[in-house]
């Protein structure tokens, strides 16, 4: 990794399932669960799930741009959750669970919009992208027990049912972009 690293905040659903996805991508140095894109100062997980805050629970992620690039990040954010349903993802409803990309430079911005672009030109989606791009405002890192979540909590109930599907199929999709030390974590899921 080199020392430059750049930072790109992203909300798709819950953000259990995203920062188990993002951290298995080679060039990600570390990965944030959070809150973004809200009205309320330093909210609390009790306070985003009531809808009142405008928070959506997103990522930040801390990525080496020489390895990894922003469109990158995007390409697989498409492709591993659904960016046409309004304020839900599977069962998690709610505007906390709105998809959403908050640039943080001009440079992001325009390529959130080529990315949005590319992908509604595609045959991935059937339906509209309901994608909010926005630009970053500010982020609020989630309590303590929220972060590494499908790490420290593999037999959990919805990490074993909701997450741990979603990361298998992700890793199936993206071995070539994967860190070296989750081909082998793979097998044993």
């Amino acid at each position: 990794m080199s020392n430059q690293l750049e930072v790109a905040t992203l909300g798709a659903g819950c953000f259990w399932c995203v920062e188990a996805i993002f951290q298995d991508v080679i060039g990600v140095d570390r990965v944030i669960s959070g809150y973004s894109g809200g009205q309320v100062e330093n909210p609390t997980y009790q306070a985003v799930c009531t809808g009142e805050t405008g928070h959506a629970e997103v990522i930040q992620i801390h990525f080496d741009p020489s390895v990894v690039s922003f469109g990158d990040l995007l390409h697989i954010f498409w492709r591993t959750h659904d960016p046409t349903t309004l304020n839900r993802q599977g069962a998690d409803t709610g505007t906390q669970y709105r998809s959403a990309i908050f640039y943080h430079d001009e440079q992001q911005q325009k390529d959130a919009l080529a990315s949005l672009a590319e992908t509604e030109a595609s045959d991935l989606w059937a339906a509209p992208i309901v994608t909010q791009i926005a630009a970053f405002i500010d982020f609020y890192p989630a309590e303590e027990y929220h972060q590494n979540y499908f790490k420290n909590n593999p037999n959990q109930s919805y990490c074993a049912m909701v997450i741990n599907p979603k990361v298998r199929k992700f890793r199936a999709a993206f071995q070539d972009q994967l860190k070296q030390s989750q081909s082998a974590e793979e097998s044993k899921l």
